[in-house]
């Protein structure tokens, strides 16, 4: 599957070590990547792009320097890495605390994701085709309702990387990946509501069918109706509350997630993304027993997915919180060497512009043994919030308010009228420490992860299963 000479990139190595580097690494990546972009039943545009290049670091003296070409011939590639060594040796210069690579399973391999329905032998009529048909099949007004504005986005990608390290890495791979993405805007009298989706998954064009994108459409107009229409205020002040996996996912990669990447808790990311409660908080516990919060690359199918991150090292599970304690932070080689640990394989770079930097892949919290009706049977009188219409968080990953656009009381055990509006103010702790009890059904969510500087989206996948949270406060 190689479409790059694999020579080069030892070439480069080799150049950057004669010149003073301790360490080298170079690696090809490619994407090509289609794009059709859809307003109400209109093709607004098609795109059908590749993006490749190749990405060198060193470090020399403990300084680290990095630099890229769109070129792959050997005397472009070798000019990129004399660019690479000597910024490594302005950065050593100034340097206080000298950059080390941790120790690390570094992988020596080759792996693809099988498609069932290769991307590229599917013309692009047919998968604009396919994303009409998905449209015609949505029924978006009602009642003096309307959804003035439908929004879909199509896209594939095959992300193709090769990557060599000076002590010892060889890792090929191919991921495709498919997604879909909505924006719905609806109106209903002097009310506007809006709501956004996403579906993404890695695998072959096989998988648009599986993501049954108009049921999943019609079924976010169906909440907006409820809503707007026959929502009701909610409830305020201290109540038990149900969340659904879409809260769940979107909570555990903000407030457990990203505060666990261990750049961040280095303060690595102050002036892009914020910092994280972990560089301080000084407490073993932040949850109460029924929560463990993973992180995942490994997943099949998954969006996130890969076998080997960015600098060679095999990825695996990572735990985030463990029963309710403190576990694992996500890390790079780097961060690895300043924590004097192994790094978990957490580096991930978006393109061949980006270097690696720790990232999130698959997040989600593990499941437990209650049905929902389990979970809302005990509840004399309180909340379940299905859908979200907004979501805030403060730049430590401690305060953070979710407002619900589905949302129905619970009375005595059973499901009761819609509500809308319904804001879940809590700290971190207060959230993970208010569960008491964990569905049994894990459901993921796909979304692209932004970080850095220059920002770098990547594919991710968050999820968890339903939750019961007990005494928290509703405004």
């Amino acid at each position: 599957m190689s479409s790059v000479d694999e020579s080069v990139l030892e070439k480069a190595i080799n150049k950057m070590l004669s010149e003073g580097a301790n360490y080298a690494e170079a690696r090809y990546h490619e994407i090509r990547r289609t794009s059709i972009l859809l307003i109400n039943g209109a093709v607004m545009g098609v795109e059908q792009s590749v993006r490749s290049g190749i990405a060198l670091r060193a470090i020399v003296d403990g300084g680290l320097g990095f630099a890229s070409t769109t070129s792959t011939s050997t005397e472009a590639v070798e000019k990129a890495a004399l660019r690479a060594v000597a910024a490594a040796k302005t950065s050593a210069a100034g340097v206080k605390n000298p950059i080390r690579m941790s120790p690390a399973r570094l992988g020596r391999a080759k792996y693809s994701v099988a498609e069932k329905k290769p991307l590229e032998d599917i013309a692009i009529g047919d998968k604009i085709a396919s994303l009409l048909e998905e449209y015609r099949a949505l029924v978006p007004g009602r009642n003096g309702f309307k959804v003035p504005n439908i929004t879909m986005i199509y896209t594939d990608s095959v992300e193709y990387k090769v990557l060599v390290t000076s002590d010892g890495a060889y890792v090929e791979s191919r991921v495709p990946r498919v997604a879909a993405m909505y924006n719905l805007a609806a109106v209903y009298g002097e009310k506007r509501a809006n709501r956004f989706g996403e579906l993404g998954a890695s695998g072959g064009y096989e998988r648009l069918k599986e993501f049954k994108l108009s049921e999943k459409i019609q079924d976010d107009i169906n909440s907006l109706y409820i809503s707007l229409v026959e929502a009701k205020s909610p409830p305020r002040g201290k109540l038990d509350v149900v969340l659904s996996p879409e809260i769940v996912g979107l909570m555990v990669h903000e407030s457990a997630g990203h505060p666990s990447e261990a750049d961040r808790v280095l303060g690595r990311e102050a002036a892009q993304a914020g910092m994280s409660f972990r560089a301080t908080y000084k407490e073993e516990t932040i949850g109460s027993p029924a929560v463990t919060v993973v992180d995942d690359p490994t997943i099949p199918g998954s969006f996130g997915f890969y076998l080997y991150d960015d600098e060679g090292v095999a990825a695996r599970e990572r735990v985030l919180y463990d029963k309710g304690k403190l576990a694992e932070l996500l890390h790079n080689r780097e961060t690895a060497a300043i924590y004097g640990t192994e790094s978990n394989g957490a580096a991930r770079a978006m393109d061949y512009l980006s270097e690696p930097i720790v990232r999130m892949a698959n997040t989600y919290m593990k499941p437990g043994d209650y049905s929902f009706d389990e979970l809302i049977e005990d509840i004399k009188h309180g909340i379940y919030i299905k859908k979200y219409m907004e979501w805030n968080i403060d730049d430590i990953r401690w305060g953070q308010r979710y407002v619900g656009l589905e949302a129905y009381v619970i009375e005595n055990g059973e499901l009761g009228e819609p509500v809308t509006n319904v804001a879940l103010e809590v700290t971190t702790k207060e959230l993970y420490s208010s569960i008491d009890a964990v569905g049994k059904e894990l459901v993921f969510y796909a979304g692209l992860c932004g970080k850095g500087e220059p920002p770098q989206g990547v594919p991710v996948w968050m999820g968890g299963p339903h939750v019961r949270l007990r005494g928290v406060t509703i405004r």
